[in-house]
């Protein structure tokens, strides 16, 4: 562990590690197994990168993306650690010189996707070649309920197999308890020490509204608080992505698209332009995003509902990896979940994975319909459990208008109760609201006192309400995916008449006003020549980025360049202390850094 302490100094510049990096580094030291699970910026692939350069051999990672592939590599080969890629994108004698470096014993360590990875030939020649490690990015690619699934991540248990002694790390910012389970279960790491970091990003601002013409909030929210950033705007179709770049760009922003249908290049190019250029948005399907490593993405913007909390968790992750400040907005409305549930039901799967995914996206509506702090009821979907509001989401800065629904709550809570806590929302509803159906008959659920005691409130209103008091924690669903619902030890003291009284404020049935937010400042508060001198420091980067062909952070992140410009480095030694700048960095970019501080 001194040698991973001095490696962590010496090639990333960094005085010590954070989360559980330290505990999870000797765990593959050791030669054990390894579940981690962080948020994203939180430092996942020093956990692995490390190690990789201690132990024996290469470092062999499985990544889902090319492009995360390219950007890693990039960032290796600027530390001096020999890393390379196996993809697509090589010619074949390109190929053949990394395989060569390989069984050589040159490089410390190398990038390819599962279905690479799973190839017969490259089986075999990893076979012939000594391996430090297996470093299984995105491991929630591995969950059939996920939202980037990928079916060859559910054969890399062979890895087990086929080479016993060689430890794995299996990563991911993103796994509910479900997920998790299924992670162990499919890739064989039963025996794996599990390392779970707080979900938190308390850097991240969360807004959630329901906007009829959510183009013009767009603006609004970009023009008022981020005018120069840098952003992602997720839309769900391609059509979606399309209009709202031309869009964008009438209004004076660069805005580029990015979805599936578009080619293979044009993808690349746009994808490349955001990562090397200052100040872009990108719109994009969620087929854009996954480990993209830029740090200083100061908003991510949801022009529609998320299919479920996970994905939603991914995509906002993406904003703010330098820990400044930043936001994660969102614009629904009712035509986005009849959608998610007409594309759920038209599909071609399996009824209990429909229910699956009927019950996650009423999760995601759960936390858009919230009175209290968004934060809490995020991380509680993660099984982490805060005491104290956040006091960075609209919730807590702008509470919204409320009602009492302490009435309407005791009828709900007592139709699932009389209805026997077997049933899902749509039938409960059905009987509060007196529509009489064959199903309701035969179970002679007419003739309950509930029948028809909601008729106040429309289907959707009720909806509405279930999906609340889900999120408040007086109804739960089943874990089975069955989407029935039970009462939980909250729902009954508004049950017995005996109990002190209590009053439920749901959030109104209507759309409710919001005001504007002011944005916190950032994290450092440069003065004007400190700032003069950060965007001259932003200006050399970026020339070095260009003359190296690698995205500006490579080079240095904006935290980095941020402490130069505060502290104004004079010698090597005193560069050397900055955090980000180790050995190699400061040998190849010292003197130029140096030098514009010393002007």
């Amino acid at each position: 562990m001194q040698r991973a302490r001095d490696i962590l100094k010496s090639t990333f510049g960094y005085d010590s590690f954070r989360h559980h990096q330290s505990d999870i580094i000797a765990a593959l030291i050791d030669g054990k197994d390894v579940l981690t699970l962080m948020p994203t910026g939180g430092g996942k692939s020093i956990c692995y990168q490390i190690p990789a350069l201690i132990r024996e051999g290469c470092g062999i990672v499985i990544s889902p993306l090319i492009a995360l592939m390219q950007d890693q590599v990039d960032a290796m080969n600027q530390l001096d650690v020999p890393a390379a890629f196996l993809n697509s994108t090589l010619s074949a004698s390109e190929q053949r010189i990394i395989e060569a470096q390989l069984t050589s014993g040159t490089l410390k360590l190398l990038y390819m996707a599962p279905e690479r990875l799973l190839n017969p030939a490259t089986l075999s020649l990893l076979q012939t070649t000594r391996i430090a490690l297996f470093a299984i990015d995105e491991a929630h690619c591995v969950s059939q309920w996920g939202h980037d699934f990928r079916r060859e991540y559910q054969q890399l248990s062979m890895l087990h197999e086929r080479f016993p002694d060689v430890p794995r790390i299996a990563l991911t910012a993103t796994a509910d308890a479900r997920t998790r389970s299924e992670i162990i279960d499919q890739l064989a790491l039963e025996r794996a020490a599990v390392f779970v970091n707080s979900f938190d990003r308390p850097n991240i601002h969360y807004a959630i509204s329901e906007s009829g013409n959510s183009r013009d909030a767009l603006w609004s929210f970009i023009s008022e608080n981020h005018a120069g950033n840098a952003g992602i705007v997720y839309c769900q179709s391609r059509k979606g992505v399309e209009a709202t770049a031309a869009w964008l760009s009438s209004k004076g922003r660069t805005a580029l698209p990015y979805h599936a249908g578009l080619t293979q290049e044009l993808r690349q190019h746009n994808q490349q332009r955001f990562l090397r250029e200052d100040g872009l948005i990108i719109v994009a399907t969620i087929a854009f995003g996954m480990g993209i490593d830029k740090p200083d993405v100061r908003f991510v913007a949801h022009m529609n509902l998320p299919k479920n909390i996970e994905a939603y968790y991914q995509e906002t992750g993406r904003a703010g990896r330098d820990g400044n400040p930043a936001d994660a907005w969102m614009s629904y409305g009712l035509k986005d979940v009849v959608g998610l549930r007409l594309f759920t039901e038209q599909s071609d799967a399996e009824e209990r994975f429909k229910r699956v995914m009927h019950q996650k996206t009423d999760a995601m509506l759960g936390l858009c319909e919230l009175t209290s702090c968004r934060r809490i009821a995020l991380l509680a979907y993660f099984g982490e459990s805060v005491d104290q509001p956040c006091g960075n989401c609209d919730n807590c800065l702008n509470p919204p208008e409320t009602w009492d629904a302490t009435t309407a709550t005791q009828k709900a809570l007592s139709c699932v109760y009389r209805t026997g806590e077997r049933f899902g929302a749509q039938y409960v509803i059905d009987v509060l609201i007196g529509k009489s159906n064959e199903r309701i008959e035969n179970n002679n659920h007419d003739k309950l006192s509930t029948f028809d005691i909601g008729h106040e409130h429309t289907a959707i209103e009720w909806r509405g309400i279930f999906r609340q008091l889900i999120a408040h924690g007086y109804l739960a669903t089943d874990t089975e995916g069955y989407g029935v619902l039970k009462l939980t030890q909250k729902a009954w003291p508004l049950l017995k008449k005996s109990e002190t009284p209590q009053t439920v404020m749901l959030r109104a049935l209507h759309k409710a006003t919001t005001k504007k937010r002011k944005i916190p400042a950032a994290a450092a508060d440069l003065s004007a020549s400190d700032q003069q001198l950060f965007e001259q420091l932003r200006s050399l980067r970026a020339e070095l980025a260009k003359a190296h062909n690698v995205p500006p952070y490579v080079i240095f992140p904006d935290r980095t360049l941020t402490e130069m410009a505060l502290i104004r480095p004079h010698t090597s030694s005193q560069l050397l202390e900055v955090s980000g700048v180790g050995q190699t960095k400061l040998e190849r970019y010292g003197a130029a850094f140096l030098n514009t501080i010393r002007q």
